[in-house]
């Protein structure tokens, strides 16, 4: 993965070796190694706890993987779009759920089609911006601004650090002021959360929730 992301990254493209990983890993899915096949902890715990209580709306889950993240977030009431770049992954999602009430899309978060824009009342990004180069980072906190309704609310997981720690090896550990970044796009930050997961060893995590200020336009972003 390391490899071929590096190489990727190398020519200029963040996400081109997304699709090459998951076509390599074909049918044997848990070879793809963010693929645990179950929702996130994490996010399981989110929808049960009070910032979830009574949300409704649109979703949209960025980098949807093999979709079980989309498929929890249905469950719980809201309407789903999911996407991710990597055509593979979505033909996987389609065929793990065939019934889905989930829309699944392949389309790149870094230029994400015209018609999201201020349309979601929930983004849900969960381990893409660690793996993806800083250049592209701050990036992509712009397009899923950009994508959320007034209102709407931005929820993000990550691997966390402090900003005197090393970086490390890819999936890249990020700062809060890196997550933070997102309030430059009419944001306001409603509960930061510094975690240790529940795997061994534990691994600390971040889980950050935005909501779009009411007011705030979007109309400068490029948003294709």
């Amino acid at each position: 993965m390391r490899r071929m992301a590096g190489e990727s990254i190398a020519r200029g493209d963040a996400v081109g070796w997304f699709e090459e990983l998951y076509q390599r890993a074909g049918a044997d899915w848990q070879r793809v190694p963010w693929a645990d096949l179950v929702a996130n902890p994490l996010l399981a715990e989110w929808l049960a706890g009070p910032d979830a209580a009574g949300a409704i709306g649109r979703a949209l889950v960025v980098g949807c993987g093999y979709g079980d993240d989309a498929e929890r977030l249905a469950a719980a009431g809201f309407a789903v779009t999911a996407f991710d770049v990597a055509p593979t992954a979505i033909e996987a999602c389609r065929a793990r759920f065939p019934d889905s009430k989930v829309e699944y899309v392949v389309a790149d978060a870094l230029a994400p089609p015209r018609a999201w824009r201020g349309a979601f009342d929930l983004v849900f990004e969960s381990y893409t911006l660690q793996v993806l180069p800083p250049a592209a980072r701050a990036p992509l906190l712009a397009q899923l601004a950009a994508t959320l309704a007034p209102g709407g609310r931005l929820l993000l997981l990550c691997r966390g650090r402090e900003p005197a720690d090393p970086e490390g090896e890819l999936p890249w550990s990020l700062t809060r002021a890196e997550l933070d970044a997102v309030r430059a796009h009419g944001l306001e930050l409603v509960r930061f959360e510094d975690l240790l997961d529940d795997e061994t060893p534990p691994v600390r995590r971040f889980r950050a929730l935005y909501r779009r200020s009411t007011s705030f336009s979007t109309a400068g972003t490029d948003s294709r």
